[in-house]
């Protein structure tokens, strides 16, 4: 990698959270780190376009990909969450604390920044290629994409649900997620092996990979699936229920149950 762009990436890219930072104080709202999360990559990976001496159209095809992508999840957070109270997830960190204000700034938003950088690993080194495109490239591009598409139709499947006015209370078991718990997790998790497959066509070290995989355990284990279902059991009985009979991540045909005793 080159240490020059990564480096100038991750100036842009903490001065754009210090100035996200700011609102949120203002707004007493973290959430709002959130919208970026998309966004951030998208503008990594064109300011290793920027910075590049004839950028290969790998890298150029990256963001593109990373830029469709993140622009429409950043739109849809920015639409679920500004105007409301800030999220659980952050009410939970912020604990009451009066310092939290100036904390925020290091474990929430310079965390999200440093993660983003080493998550787009794989985006670095794909600038530094350049190799001709093969089959591999077109095969991660369409893993990527194919990603794209199912996080943002599992997001649009979910927020029509939400606006049923019988859906308050109840648990979500059509279309993707009849077959997932989280399909909108599983397409972004999807995009970055694409993606991560894509910088191994171009020659990129094994080591690129850890990027992807960082963002699939942050997915799993941290911030996606076992927070979310840490207490949704307690607010919503029936999803007991969709928990065994459905798959947690990857889409599968749901297992039946009929013999169990309903919730």
């Amino acid at each position: 990698m080159d240490t020059t762009v990564l480096s100038t990436a991750a100036l842009i890219v903490g001065g754009c959270v210090t100035l996200i930072w700011l609102v949120s104080v203002a707004l007493r709202n973290v959430s709002i780190v959130d919208i970026w999360w998309g966004p951030g990559f998208g503008v990594i990976a064109w300011t290793v376009v920027a910075l590049t001496p004839d950028p290969s159209i790998r890298v150029q095809a990256m963001a593109g990909i990373l830029t469709v992508w993140g622009l429409r999840l950043g739109l849809y957070l920015g639409h679920r969450n500004l105007g409301h109270p800030e999220d659980k997830r952050y009410v939970e960190i912020r604990g009451g604390k009066k310092q939290f204000w100036w904390t925020s700034l290091f474990k929430v938003f310079y965390l999200q920044g440093a993660l983003q950088i080493f998550i787009a690993v794989p985006v670095f080194c794909a600038g530094m290629s350049n190799q001709a495109p093969t089959w591999l490239d077109v095969f991660g591009a369409t893993i990527a994409l194919i990603g794209v598409v199912v996080e943002a139709l599992a997001d649009l499947q979910l927020t029509r649900f939400k606006k049923r006015s019988d859906s308050h209370g109840q648990v979500m078991r059509t279309g993707l997620w009849g077959w997932s718990r989280h399909p909108n997790y599983f397409g972004n998790a999807v995009i970055w092996l694409g993606i991560g497959l894509m910088a191994l066509a171009g020659g990129a070290p094994w080591w690129s990979l850890l990027g992807p995989i960082a963002m699939w355990f942050l997915l799993l284990r941290v911030s996606g699936v076992s927070m979310l279902e840490r207490t949704i059991v307690d607010r919503r009985p029936e999803y007991k229920r969709y928990i065994s009979e459905v798959s947690a991540f990857v889409p599968w045909p749901p297992r039946s149950t009929t013999s169990s005793t309903p919730e």
